[in-house]
């Protein structure tokens, strides 16, 4: 099995991992994310069930309870509607954020820049095809593991007796061999709840 057809087939579980409950998406404390579109639609339509799939049964009476209030408020002035969507907003996302298992440090604002994987997954429910999706996770594991296989077989042939090359090589190897693992890791373990964001430095790593 050629490296190309290990990293598409990662590439397409990671890419159905995405889509998993509980990891529909990482931005569901943005103001442009699925639980505040969730919510809106809810307050334009009245219909609670779109918002009711994103908590747990048991926080359904306080998302009930919200949702009649700021239904009540909102129709009062400008004011009071910006108020009280902004109320039901921030109940939903806090609800949903605890059921799973995460906490809850505000609405983020919209717009904020999610890397390219998050849209991609977005584009790739829209569409109905991962076609897209797995070219780019393809095209990043491939690129990953072609770079840290570049650094470990350079550092590789270091003297006898040289301790710091050597020491050099190990390092390399470990790393290699870690990227190798979390990409194995990745495709083979199902994705549940929500994950702390890594920067593009760690995640190399």
């Amino acid at each position: 099995m050629n490296i190309k057809k290990i990293v598409t087939d990662t590439a397409v579980v990671l890419g159905l991992t995405l889509f998993a409950p509980g990891n529909l998406f990482a931005h569901c404390d943005s103001l442009d994310g699925p639980v505040v579109k969730a919510a809106q639609q809810a307050l334009e339509t009245r219909d609670l069930s779109q918002v009711l799939i994103w908590v747990r049964p048991e926080d359904e009476p306080e998302v009930r309870a919200a949702f009649e209030k700021t239904l009540a408020v909102r129709v009062l002035n400008s004011q009071a509607h910006l108020l009280a969507d902004r109320f039901f907003f921030e109940t939903v996302v806090r609800l949903h954020r605890a059921g799973e298992g995460a906490s809850y440090t505000g609405l983020q604002p919209a717009g904020r820049d999610l890397g390219p994987a998050i849209p991609a997954a977005d584009r790739a429910l829209d569409d109905g095809s991962l076609d897209s999706l797995v070219h780019l996770l393809t095209h990043a594991m491939e690129g990953g593991l072609r770079a840290h296989f570049a650094d470990l077989i350079n550092a590789k042939d270091f003297k006898p007796g040289d301790v710091s090359a050597g020491r050099r090589y190990i390092r390399t190897y470990v790393e290699f061999v870690h990227y190798v693992e979390r990409l194995y890791e990745a495709a083979t373990t199902a994705a549940h709840g929500h994950f702390a964001e890594t920067d593009t430095a760690e995640a190399r790593q």
